[in-house]
């Protein structure tokens, strides 16, 4: 006897000793685990194997293992027997779509309005509040683009301080400073680069203007 799943989506959590089939739903994974069946023939065996272990008894312990074999032999038709039931007990908790097929659970992913899966026919009131939250945070990033964030900030400066550093021994300098911080040389032998207050390009060593900008050039 052969038997087909609802849904493609389920798990065997079978043992020795009966059958339990989970089921899930195709869209979102939510699911329901079938009653446990219970297998005489694996709890016989489990029955026998105890006892010819407690007492020592060869007779009993064969008949564990016999149960084990015949277990094993009505294994496909008692497996098949235990899903087609746990089937019958679980597929009337979803819903399948005719749309696409899916086979999905009713409390998040079927429209009932529609009579088909959220896939298919999303929710109106859900898909605009999704729209909408991304809009406001679309809108929101917008706004703080146009605020300045680092308001202290001196871009020129940095520049300019990027390119200071000392002529004896190359260790950057602090903003302002007349001596390096690392060999205690004066700061005024530091390197001689310029840059132009303006546009922030190097400037010529004489350079009374930019020649990029034209902007006059500093001391």
């Amino acid at each position: 006897m052969g038997a087909t799943a609802f849904t493609r989506n389920y798990s065997d959590h079978s043992n020795d000793t009966g059958y339990q089939f989970e089921f899930n739903c195709d869209k979102c994974g939510n699911g329901y685990r079938s009653s446990f069946q219970a297998s005489a023939l694996g709890v016989g065996a489990k029955i026998a194997k105890g006892l010819g272990s407690i007492f020592g008894g060869s007779k009993l312990w064969g008949a564990g293992v016999a149960a084990d074999h015949l277990k094993d032999g009505l294994r496909g038709s008692g497996w098949d027997d235990a899903f087609k039931k746990a089937i019958e007990e679980i597929k009337p908790k979803f819903h399948q779509c005719t749309r696409c097929g899916s086979w999905v659970c009713p409390e998040v992913c079927w429209n009932e309005a529609r009579g088909l899966c959220e896939a298919c026919a999303p929710d109106l009131a859900e898909e605009a509040a999704h729209h909408q939250a991304h809009i406001a945070a679309q809108q929101a990033a917008d706004k703080m683009h146009k605020v300045d964030q680092v308001p202290d900030f001196d871009a020129r400066a940095q520049h300019s301080v990027a390119g200071a550093a000392c002529a004896h021994c190359k260790a950057r300098l602090a903003p302002g400073a007349k001596f390096c911080a690392s060999c205690g040389k004066p700061a005024a032998q530091a390197s001689a680069k310029k840059f132009c207050t303006g546009c922030g390009g190097q400037l010529a060593g004489n350079a009374k203007f930019c020649s990029g900008c034209g902007t006059p050039a500093e001391g």
